[in-house]
């Protein structure tokens, strides 16, 4: 069973304890004796099977379970092991009654924890869980107080006996407050603003506004580019309906630009009336940190009525695309992207299709620039679609009715792709895949998340039948292709950071919210990844949420080590975003070879923008553009 399975499997296993043990506390306070013992001794069962799935996720890692190690399960094993002595001994007395209701608090209060803020557990975290069980249980005990003890008519040992409980209560109440005090005095600490690893250190200052692309093309090469103007427009899609849409010059996608090995691609960014502002991102390519497009960062973004000229030569061939990072959350989803193409000056005459999948109010497009889903391409010709996922979700790729290769992934070439039929490909969002092959005589489908009359069909001499493809397994990238030596060794990493993604409450541009989180915080709050020039880098990424977090760092392609421990065998696989599925840990590692700032964050764009981004920054390198965040805040529409 997968980690994510096992981390559902133990939120359902906390739901039960947290039931079980109320279900006790209540049955014992009416008096309802039996019942109230067999919820006593449903909710021990249940405890010790939590036991066991803590242990289980554990073996996984220990960011699966630090709080509960450290404070969730003690709190409960503690209270717990209380109740059932009391519960023995006094039955429904009102220490029996509390000592159990106190144990439901403590479950409560784990599973909260868990889902409130998860990992890592802070000392303020942990004062103030169990101030709040504490005080839930002086506030309990005072309710189910019995009629003496409120001093109606009592003997002198009653009214001692009531001292006692008085002095107890104000104690404890005491000690509740100053818990609570401590903790949220704590909370409200500086957090660490950089992490920084072992390693050298540049000395030599530099702003990214100097780190900008080469302003001439190499021997041979031209200049390439269009004046993009991003303007608000309405669009007709390939069904025919019209949207209203954001657009670069009133198309969806923006302009393709393709480009030959070399030359220089020069683009002026125009803003007609996005009032939020635009920029242009070129996702995958390694262009020089000011040329980033990352607003607040590498550059103001570009308000109405402004321009800014981007430069950089296409020195690196593949498939790539463009769009906005300023409130990307809605700028790529209403249009405002892409695709960039860079193709060697040797390139082969084949039929070659740039194929960005988008989703326009819940309909999956998936079409070349002229919007056609139909091709006629001869039988025996050479064919390349180059795929590119411009959404925050992944999409399951089939393509039917031939043998191919992955010859590509995110631009980057594989070492000796082996032929594969009948398979399926998870392409991750802001991922692309290459796919190549000889077209056969039938046609072959490009199927798009398992619908058979969506996607792209390309037609040979005769037609074939549309097929299901939902049973097909799904092609691991990490055992694909043939190992080949890499530039690196990974294992001797100068700086190694590890991000733990989830959800819980943190400051998203200083408002409080429930995020989706790296290591416990929100942007602009997460510290920055401090790098010197020259570093080998390695992170770990792990997901303890539940749902699948795209991780795309900017400027730098990265290699795949390993998942959930199982290192890559096949052909070195270099990204630039890579699906971490619930549960799932991975393992990269990319050389510092581009000094700037750059963002580093969740390519599911409504989770970047609710809190998980941050920047790995080169020591010396400084922005005059004010800015943590890589995109501004606000902007939900």
């Amino acid at each position: 069973m997968t980690t994510g399975l096992w981390i559902i499997l133990d939120h359902v296993v906390a739901l039960l304890s947290v039931a079980t043990w109320f279900a006790a506390g209540i049955t014992l306070a009416l008096r309802r004796t039996r019942l109230a013992f067999a919820a006593l001794a449903a909710a021990v069962l249940v405890t010790l099977v939590r036991v066991v799935t803590v242990a289980i996720l554990a073996g996984r890692g220990w960011w699966f379970v630090q709080e509960k190690v450290l404070l969730g399960l003690p709190m409960l094993g503690v209270a717990g092991a209380v109740a059932v002595l009391l519960a023995a001994r006094r039955g429904r007395s009102a220490g029996g009654v509390v000592s159990v209701f106190t144990t439901a608090y403590a479950a409560l209060a784990g599973l909260m924890v868990t889902f409130l803020v998860g990992y890592p557990l802070t000392l303020s975290t942990a004062l103030i869980t169990i101030s709040l069980v504490c005080a839930s249980a002086l506030l309990t005990a005072r309710v189910v107080a019995t009629p003496a003890d409120a001093g109606v008519t009592q003997a002198p040992e009653d009214r001692r006996a009531i001292s006692r409980r008085r002095f107890i209560g104000w104690t404890g109440g005491a000690v509740v407050v100053g818990a609570a005090g401590a903790g949220t005095g704590l909370s409200f600490l500086p957090a660490e603003s950089v992490t920084i690893g072992s390693g050298r250190s540049s000395r030599a200052a530099v702003s990214v506004a100097d780190l900008r692309g080469s302003g001439s093309p190499a021997r041979g090469g031209t200049v390439r580019g269009p004046v993009l103007t991003a303007k608000k427009a309405t669009v007709r899609l390939p069904s025919g309906r019209e949207i209203d849409a954001w657009t670069y010059n009133g198309e969806i996608p923006g302009p393709a630009i393709t480009a030959i090995q070399g030359d220089l691609i020069e683009v002026r960014l125009r803003n007609a009336d996005i009032e939020d502002g635009v920029t242009l991102h070129w996702h995958g390519y390694d262009v020089p940190c000011g040329e980033d497009g990352a607003p607040g960062v590498t550059q103001p973004a570009v308000g109405p009525g402004e321009d800014f000229v981007y430069r950089f030569r296409a020195d690196q061939v593949g498939t790539y695309w463009y769009h906005t990072h300023h409130a990307s959350h809605v700028g790529v989803r209403k249009g405002l992207y892409g695709t960039l193409v860079v193709k060697p000056r040797d390139a082969d005459d084949q039929v070659d299709l740039t194929l960005p999948v988008h989703t326009f109010d819940g309909t999956v497009v998936i079409a070349g620039r002229d919007g056609r889903t139909e091709h006629q391409a001869p039988p025996g010709a050479p064919v390349r679609l180059r795929l590119i996922n411009t959404d925050s979700d992944p999409h399951r790729i089939v393509l039917a009715g031939t043998p191919f290769r992955v010859t590509a992934v995110d631009g980057r070439d594989l070492n000796q792709p082996g032929e594969v039929s009948d398979v399926a490909l998870r392409l991750p969002a802001g991922g692309r895949y290459d796919l190549v092959f000889l077209m056969p005589d039938t046609s072959v489908a490009l199927v798009i998340d398992d619908d058979r009359d969506g996607g792209l069909r390309l037609h040979g001499d005769s037609l074939g039948e549309a097929r299901d493809t939902s049973d097909l397994p799904e092609l691991d990238l990490l055992r694909y292709g043939t190992p080949a030596a890499v530039p690196f060794d990974a294992r001797h990493a100068d700086r190694h950071f590890t991000m733990v993604l989830d959800r819980g409450v943190a400051l998203v541009n200083g408002q409080p919210a429930y995020a989706h989180t790296v290591n416990g915080q929100g942007h602009p709050g997460i510290p920055d990844q401090l790098v010197a020039d020259g570093d080998t880098v390695r992170f770990t990424v792990v997901n303890r949420s539940l749902e699948t977090h795209p991780w795309h760092l900017h400027g730098h392609p990265v290699l795949i080590l390993s998942r959930d421990g199982t290192p890559s065998t096949g052909s070195p696989l270099w990204v630039d975003t890579f699906d971490v599925r619930p549960g799932e840990t991975w393992e990269v590692a990319f050389r510092a070879t581009n000094p700037g700032i750059w963002m580093n964050h969740c390519h599911n764009l409504p989770h970047a923008h609710q809190g998980m981004m941050l920047r790995l920054r080169y020591d010396g390198v400084t922005t005059p553009f004010g800015g943590s965040h890589g995109e501004s805040p606000g902007h939900g529409h």
